[in-house]
């Protein structure tokens, strides 16, 4: 008989060692390595069993979809997300910063389903029916079918689900529940592990549709072991600066639909409300032209959206000048001054310059590179750019403007609002988009004089 071996096994990624560390080696994460006590199985095999009913392997044609249909929940930004709904018996799991509004955006979530006659618990880990009651009240998400219940061991919440026997069940959160079949306290990978799973079965086995709450951890990962996001059927991503209103729930993981849909919210006095039309959120309010700016159209998701870029130069009193950014990558204005100092001729050494964006929105995409170059040259000569100009495009070392994708579906969005000019790879080098985009702001009769002279 073999004798048994001991094994330390990383909870979080399933690399073993014989010794216990206290760190694994593969992924680095701390307290994760636990005793596995493997047995050395040599020669053992699995018998096979004998299949039979609805069990039994069919064509994929003859399979009946009827049962796994999206169901609405209420709110279209979130089923935009999802990919037309809900679908019985998935589980999906929403996380976020704290204070970003996932609670309130599951509670409108249960609302919303509960005013449509379906019956829904909402178990909340983290405070009591009271507090629920008064965020409840505060959003106006009160409704008869809603049951709420404030519980954190697993167990009793599958009491819960038993006696109420929902349509809909909303965890919030998973990190704060814990199973007693599993050891160390409620967060830990082994617990998140047990408690996911537990729900997943449950969500299976009744074709019974569960929303869970995770937490995320300071480099912005979900908490807990990476098994979580390969367990559930869908994972949203609650985006959003808590010094702004505005909110995006984007999809990472969806089996039941696309990844590239983004859900735009804006938190209110009275909870969270959609905003199915973001256009004029990340633009100036000002009437007249002002150098310094430049709109872009960005892509999130599959929605186009407008997005005014401020540029401001200053002279610089230091040695180094500053170089001040919000909303756009820092190490891609670097490139993008370096870009115009070589290739269209801007002095920029002496300069302070300081780049943002409208609405606190971020730009990652390289798309905005031409709209972020053409606002630091406006800015650089004092002259502006007409309000009807919008630009996309990245720029190259080379100085070259190179087309994006998306690049129809950014033009005919500018259109719609009103851009009728579009400087984009057509104008071929960063230059000539310089002298494009600033010949725009200059009115007919100065731009005779400067043809003329």
């Amino acid at each position: 008989m073999a004798k048994p071996l001991s094994t330390f096994r990383c909870t979080e990624c399933g690399w073993t060692t014989p010794k216990w560390a206290g760190r694994c080696g593969e992924c680095q994460q701390w307290g994760t390595v636990l005793d596995a006590a493997e047995k050395a199985g040599l020669g053992r095999s699995v018998k096979p069993t004998v299949v039979t009913g609805d069990g039994i392997a069919r064509p994929i044609t003859h399979v009946d979809t009827t049962s796994v249909a999206h169901w609405p929940s209420g709110i279209n930004e979130f089923d935009r997300v999802l990919g037309g709904g809900i679908v019985p018996g998935s589980v999906i799991l929403l996380s976020g910063e704290p204070g970003v509004g996932k609670s309130t955006l599951l509670l409108e979530v249960a609302s919303k389903a509960a005013a449509a006659k379906s019956r829904v618990l909402y178990v909340s880990a983290e405070e009591s029916v009271s507090q629920v009651r008064l965020r409840a009240e505060r959003t106006g998400a009160l409704q008869p079918e809603l049951y709420i219940a404030a519980e954190t061991d697993l167990a009793t919440i599958l009491g819960q689900i038993d006696a109420v026997k929902p349509d809909l069940v909303i965890v919030d959160s998973v990190q704060t529940v814990a199973s007693s079949l599993s050891d160390g306290l409620a967060g830990m990978p082994s617990q998140v592990r047990e408690v996911a799973s537990t729900l997943i079965r449950v969500a299976k086995d009744r074709n019974l549709p569960i929303l869970l709450v995770g937490h995320v951890t300071k480099d912005g990962s979900i908490a807990g072991p990476r098994l979580l996001e390969h367990l559930v059927d869908v994972v949203c991503q609650f985006e959003g600066d808590r010094q702004t209103a505005l909110r995006f729930v984007r999809a990472l993981k969806n089996r039941f639909g696309p990844t590239d849909e983004v859900g735009c919210f804006e938190m209110t006095g009275d909870g969270i409300a959609e905003v199915p039309d973001p256009s004029g959120l990340f633009l100036s309010r000002g009437t007249d032209p002002v150098s310094g700016t430049c709109v872009t159209v960005a892509l999130e998701g599959r929605r186009a959206m407008p997005v005014e870029v401020q540029a401001l130069v200053v002279a610089s009193q230091a040695p180094n000048p500053r170089r001040v950014t919000n909303g756009v990558d820092p190490s891609r204005v670097a490139m993008l001054l370096a870009v115009l100092e070589k290739r269209a001729g801007l002095q920029l050494a002496g300069l302070d310059v300081y780049v943002s964006t409208v609405g606190g929105i971020r730009l990652t995409e390289p798309a905005a590179d031409l709209a972020i170059a053409l606002a630091i040259a406006s800015a650089v000569k004092d002259r502006p750019i007409a309000h009807t100009v919008a630009a996309f495009g990245e720029i190259s070392l080379a100085g070259e403007i190179r087309a994006v994708s998306a690049a129809k579906q950014r033009a005919g969005e500018g259109v719609r609002l009103g851009f009728t000019t579009r400087i984009d790879a057509a104008s071929g080098s960063i230059a000539t988009a310089v002298g494009q985009a600033l010949a725009t702001g200059v009115p007919d009769r100065e731009a005779e004089l400067d043809r003329a002279f």
